[in-house]
């Protein structure tokens, strides 16, 4: 993992800092631990712990938090904690000895979408905490071997992952009733025997593939709120559709938000009016002013 780089990202909360990877730090769920007794499964974590100032350490798929005594400010350490997570696991070093326990009993279940090319299949385990969207089996050889798998039904056209759902979309050569089960068991099965989801997070540098939950820090002050505002109250909506919005970008001289539909939301003929009909209201309610169109486009 040579390429491997560690990303400093501020939290609402004020002693907690979370340090972002570019590459998967460990193959799914999350690690919460209080002090070192309870990180005996992370030699990462132990290490951490060496550090006076470290309260509590959270590992999960692409980052690590960390909550400090208010004995230092994060200013004053930061960016040490940062190289020495980094040079951790450059160098090949486990973040979580993640045992072969006995297999959970997996859930995997099957809803339609205001979509009709677009199935749900909704899972009781965390799959990811970035959302992904795989366009084709070449994107897909690169960050998911899920997608992947899931690639070689020749009726597959699109896959979406996101935390606890994978909304696929079917070329129209066949029909739902036909294949849904069986794609619905590949799923549970995929799941269940541990295999691995996502392998690596797509980067604004290394591809096109969009992921949604990257943020950025040098976000002018409107398009933080536009994000905020699609977080609590449009996301929950269309993930319950399979589908999700990302914020894309906003143009302050013309006030015109663009987003990126994915999943279920991408290609749906009821997506465009669902969005000026709402999206784009709700803005402009929300944000006085400041906001003149939304333009959605197709992820």
């Amino acid at each position: 993992m040579k390429d491997i780089t560690i990303q400093i990202q501020e939290t609402n909360n004020e002693s907690i800092i979370k340090f972002v990877s570019n590459h998967i730090i460990i193959n799914g769920g999350s690690y919460e631990y209080n002090n070192i007794d309870e990180a005996k499964n992370s030699p990462l974590a132990q290490q951490l712990f060496y550090l006076p100032f470290v309260k509590k350490v959270y590992i999960t798929a692409n980052f690590i938090a960390i909550q400090r005594y208010d004995i230092v400010a994060w200013s004053d350490v930061q960016e040490e904690v940062r190289e020495q997570i980094e040079a951790y696991i450059k160098n090949g070093n486990i973040a979580v000895q993640e045992t072969t326990v006995k297999k959970d009993a997996i859930e995997v279940y099957a809803e339609v979408t205001p979509n009709p090319a677009v199935m749900k299949f909704g899972s009781n385990k965390v799959l990811t905490q970035t959302d992904i969207e795989l366009k084709n089996i070449e994107e897909a050889n690169k960050y998911s071997p899920l997608a992947k798998a899931l690639f070689s039904f020749p009726f597959v056209k699109e896959v979406f992952i996101s935390e606890n759902y994978i909304s696929i979309t079917k070329f129209d050569v066949i029909e739902w009733n036909d294949i849904y089960s069986e794609i619905r068991t590949f799923i549970r099965n995929y799941i269940q025997e541990g295999k691995t989801i996502v392998s690596e997070l797509p980067t604004k540098s290394n591809s096109d593939v969009v992921v949604a939950n990257i943020q950025n820090d040098d976000l002018d002050e409107t398009s933080k709120k536009i994000i905020d505002i699609l977080d609590e109250y449009i996301k929950p909506a269309v993930a319950s559709d399979g589908g999700n919005i990302a914020f894309k970008n906003y143009n302050p001289e013309t006030k015109q938000v663009s987003v990126i539909l994915q999943g279920a939301c991408s290609g749906c003929p009821s997506s465009t009016m669902t969005l000026k009909n709402g999206i784009e209201t709700m803005l402009q309610e929300m944000l006085p002013n400041q906001i003149n169109q939304v333009v959605a486009i197709n992820g």
